[in-house]
């Protein structure tokens, strides 16, 4: 009998199959994660190789130089000499022919243009007309082509009837050999003697090598229609003017390939070998008292890259950052942390924010010359890039980051311990200064109260090292100013990010929510209506989120901007009618089409004015898939078999808190325009049956709303109603 697992058990299997499992994530952030991780460690490991000291130790060498010691390979090592490498590239790319591709159809319309010529100069002759008239005809509609010599010739042979067919030969002569466009194309870096010609002919294509001598282009053409003149049966008269006559319908017919030909240089960088250098065992490598060249630093900058990376202490910390990142793409993938999934775009932003951190504190830790007593961290903005993921992915995202990336770099051994400590706590600070920001002027102020946690983190340290007094004003001065260049920073770089992003970010909500925009000033000029309409809905929507706990400014800005889709077509709408409903005009199913259509509408303008994503969803959602009742019953009235596909809105169920409640104060809103003298009990009621409605229809049963939050929700329209609809005394006429 098999045995039942108890609960410890049970979990423990649980969270084994949780850790180990591979987690889901789209290919965007799949591609960009997997590259980001390749890029650091590369960073991370070209920096360990110059910091860490060895036999062949690059820091007291250098090129032209007399050597104060030797260096000898402790072991016999084979590299690629990628400077040798790229020269042979290099040479082998000259080598690659250019591609030109051959064009038939170009063939048939100069064939043509021939044929309407002839057929224009025989029509002239039927009609008896005489020769200057036909020249004069000819020099009208062919303005340009001729002189008045080989018009007068051409008309003046016996045998131009024949012309007709010579001419058809000899430019088929010409054009099957190409006459090729060089005049636009960049050669430079290809084969200077030879091209490669692609001939598509149906089902078969042809390829084949031709030199730049023999090729045909508009230049040398005259000679190619000589030559194919000569060597026909053609009359004399024809071979004396075919030059003059066919001329002007010569066409370029084979124009260079750039897509071609990058794809050749391609498949001949894939076939060029590598240079590869071998070092034997005991070769000294570098000799005291002599000057060192550059091929003595590429030898030496190998052995001390193999030197290292047979260093174990490098593997393990490489081993426990791959470690870090996988177990933190786990945690946010399973909501266990932050308790929200992330776009692609958040994803990808996120991977890219950290392989940017860890090489750049790589790139410090290389480039900036150490400082006795200053943390390393110091000259690194830790600040700059948790802000930015603060405003985009939320605070507890930030924080997690806050203490992940410092550790990263910890152990990719680019921060010592100060350091650690440093960037531990500018990253936290920089973490929760952003809470309740609404204005860009906050993150200047987060930028000093980050520069003052800066200089505490500084007293900190410096204490712990019993530093001189003298030391704490200039480490002071410089933790400060990371703080405040940091805030400086995310000013600069968070619209381009935002709009990239197309994130609703606080501060692009704000934005949006300006009255004065162009986008809401033109629906209040041409759907006063349903901008009456729009700001109610979000006056409600936006209550109702405060007392939800949801977000209630992405609730206000979807409310302005979910009925934009209306400007097109605003009279087929109720609250832009004044005495005349277009509607009694047309069928019910036109009826119910135009009303759709403003779904699609909205889509595209909200996309084209660059909305964030969570506003565009907004405008997609917020009539769900639910009914056009009132045009499907009438339309049952009208015909015997009615399908509800046709008159349903072709969005989907809102599947955001905010998304949903839109939907709500957009139905309620509508809804209780219709309601005479409108009292609390009236409309608490009426509300209730419009939600009702939604959910037994499903438009609710995507989004995360409890049925708490609806009684929440109902409360808070009933709230803003009342006060709307408040009544009024009635004034005693004026008596005169």
């Amino acid at each position: 009998m098999k045995k039942t697992p108890n609960p410890p058990e049970l979990k423990l299997r649980g969270f084994l199959y949780w850790l180990l499992k591979v987690p889901r994530m789209g290919r965007a952030p799949g591609i960009v994660c997997l590259c980001s991780f390749i890029a650091a460690v590369i960073v991370t490991v070209a920096n360990l190789n110059l910091n860490v000291e060895g036999p062949g130790d690059l820091k007291n060498f250098e090129a032209g130089k007399v050597a104060d010691r030797d260096v000898i390979a402790e072991y016999s090592l084979s590299y690629i000499d990628e400077e040798a490498t790229q020269q042979r590239m290099k040479a082998q790319e000259n080598l690659v022919t250019a591609v030109f591709r051959y064009y038939e159809n170009i063939g048939q319309d100069v064939r043509g243009a021939w044929n309407e010529f002839c057929d224009t100069a025989d029509r002239l002759a039927a009609e008896g007309s005489s020769r200057a008239s036909m020249q004069l005809a000819v020099q009208a509609e062919y303005h340009g082509y001729f002189s008045n010599e080989t018009l007068a010739s051409y008309f003046s042979a016996r045998d131009r009837q024949e012309f007709r067919e010579y001419g058809l030969k000899v430019l088929d002569a010409v054009l099957e050999k190409g006459v090729f466009a060089l005049g636009y194309a960049d050669l430079g870096g290809y084969n200077p003697d030879l091209a490669e010609l692609i001939v598509s002919r149906g089902d078969r294509v042809e390829r084949e090598r031709v030199s730049y001598s023999s090729i045909i282009t508009t230049a040398n053409a005259a000679d190619a229609i000589a030559q194919a003149a000569d060597s026909g049966q053609a009359p004399a008269a024809f071979k004396a003017i075919a030059v003059p006559l066919l001329s002007p319908f010569i066409r370029e017919n084979v124009f260079f390939s750039r897509e071609d030909s990058r794809l050749r240089v391609a498949e001949a960088m894939e076939r060029v070998p590598a240079v590869m250098k071998h070092i034997e065992k005991g070769k000294r490598i570098i000799r005291k008292g002599f000057v060192i060249s550059n091929e003595e630093m590429k030898d030496l900058r190998a052995l001390s890259a193999a030197h290292h990376a047979k260093d174990p202490r490098n593997i393990i910390g490489l081993v426990l950052l791959l470690g870090l990142l996988y177990a933190l793409f786990i945690l946010l993938q399973e909501k266990l942390v932050i308790g929200k999934e992330f776009s692609d775009n958040e994803k990808c932003l996120l991977f890219v924010l950290a392989f940017l951190y860890i090489a750049g504190a790589g790139l410090v830790k290389s480039l900036v010359p150490a400082v006795n007593g200053v943390p390393i961290s110091l000259l690194f903005p830790t600040a700059l890039l948790v802000m930015i993921l603060a405003v985009f992915m939320g605070p507890l995202l930030a924080l997690a980051m806050a203490m992940a990336l410092p550790l990263g770099a910890f152990l990719a051994g680019f921060y010592d311990i100060p350091a650690y400590i440093f960037a531990l706590i500018s990253g936290i600070a920089a973490s929760v200064v952003l809470k309740g920001a609404e204005k860009r002027m906050d993150i200047i102020k987060a930028g000093l109260a980050i520069g003052a946690a800066n200089c505490a983190a500084i007293v900190v340290i410096l204490l712990m090292r019993a530093a001189a007094i003298t030391e704490y004003p200039p480490i002071l001065f410089w933790a400060a100013i990371n703080g405040i260049v940091s805030g400086m920073l995310v000013l600069g770089v968070l619209p381009p990010l935002e709009h990239v992003m197309k994130a609703a970010t606080t501060f692009r909500l704000i934005e949006l929510s300006d009255l004065n925009a162009p986008i809401l000033r033109k629906l209040f000029t041409t759907a006063p209506g349903t901008y009456s309409h729009s700001m109610m809905v979000a006056t409600l929507a936006e209550q109702a989120c405060q007392d939800i706990g949801a977000n209630a400014l992405l609730a206000r800005v979807g409310g302005y901007y979910h009925d934009i889709g209306k400007m097109d077509n605003p009279d087929y709408f109720i609250e832009n009618q004044t005495d005349h409903n277009r509607h009694d005009d047309i069928a019910p199913r036109l009826s119910a089409t135009v009303i759709r259509s403003h779904l699609k509408l909205g889509i595209e303008k909200a996309r084209s004015l660059g909305l964030p994503s969570e506003v565009v969803d907004i405008v997609a959602e917020h009539h769900g898939n639910s009914l056009i009742m009132w045009f499907y019953k009438k339309a049952s009235q009208l015909e015997d078999q009615v399908n509800s596909d046709d008159f349903a809105y072709p969005g989907t169920p809102p599947r955001s808190r905010e998304s949903a409640v839109v939907m709500l104060a957009d139905v309620t809103e509508a809804a209780v325009r219709t309601m005479i003298k409108p009292t609390v009990a009236k409309m608490e009621k009426f509300i209730q049956q419009l939600f009702d409605n939604k959910v037994e229809a499903g438009q609710l049963a995507q989004c995360d709303l409890t049925f708490r939050d609806l009684e929440t929700i109902k409360k808070a329209f009933v709230k803003v109603l009342a006060g709307y609809y408040h009544s009024r005394i009635e004034y005693p006429k004026e008596e005169e």
